[in-house]
């Protein structure tokens, strides 16, 4: 290709709209999240390991057809409501995710990222702000989506949780950290609804956890408080001296145990 050395007219596409090949043998609903297939670029009903392409305008039947016969319409940003688990009114501005092409959740684990809750309607319902093209997952900033795993009970760290970005879901659990000397690397955030989920991150016995504006006590919690507690509160930890922790960046009220 060489540099224009004149007026080239070129062809431009408009709008919030795509055209996206589908999958051999399946049908996409109207109204279906869509996710495009990493391997081939094809679209299909959206599933956990998809990147997300938005949501089809209109049913796409290629169950009798070969990939690419056959394209599927999707309207890839704007403004839908959706039902999503759990959403309450403090969630306003939580990201959301999909597990398949009906299924909307705030828990990453298992799930595509697909937008931001921008309005509550009612209990369990939302008006959620997307953008295939733009919007990405903020917790990938902490650690790869491979590497997300839920904390639904007492857990204690080893090296093999090194990277991992730990969502915990249930109230009154306490994840543990391995002696400091192990090195382990983590970030570990609240996914409870307001003020119903406390976490607490415990260290060996003989280590602190140094966090802002706290020197760290040997043996001592460091807690998310629970009245003022919100999804995507979070501590990120990384291996510090030989007497303890170092809390990296935290997001919320955290405290240390008294």
């Amino acid at each position: 290709m060489a540099t224009l050395s004149a007026d080239k007219q070129r062809d431009y596409e408009l709008g919030d709209q795509n055209d996206i090949p589908v999958i051999a043998s399946d049908i996409i609903y109207e109204g279906a999240a869509v996710g495009i297939v990493s391997a081939s670029g094809h679209a299909r009903p959206l599933a956990a390991t998809d990147r997300f392409g938005g949501f089809a305008m209109a049913k796409a039947d290629n169950s009798s057809g070969s990939a690419a016969d056959i394209n599927v319409g999707v309207k890839r940003r704007g403004q839908i409501r959706l039902s999503v688990s759990g959403a309450v009114i403090t969630d306003v501005g939580q990201p959301v995710y999909a597990t398949d092409d009906n299924t909307f959740v705030f828990l990453p684990t298992g799930a595509v990222f697909i937008g931001y809750m921008k309005r509550f309607v009612s209990s369990g319902v939302a008006i959620v702000d997307y953008d295939a093209g733009v919007y990405s997952d903020p917790y990938l900033e902490y650690g790869a989506a491979l590497e997300y795993e839920t904390v639904s009970a007492n857990k204690t760290l080893d090296i093999q949780d090194n990277g991992k970005v730990l969502f915990v879901d249930t109230d009154a659990t306490t994840t543990t950290l391995p002696a400091v000397a192990v090195g382990v690397n983590c970030t570990i955030v609240n996914i409870g609804a307001f003020g119903a989920v406390i976490v607490q991150v415990s260290p060996n016995a003989s280590d602190k956890i140094h966090a802002p504006d706290v020197a760290g006590t040997d043996d001592k919690d460091h807690i998310n408080t629970k009245a003022t507690a919100r999804r995507g509160d979070l501590v990120q930890l990384t291996t510090g001296d030989a007497a303890g922790w170092f809390v990296v960046n935290q997001v919320g009220t955290w405290a240390q145990e008294a």
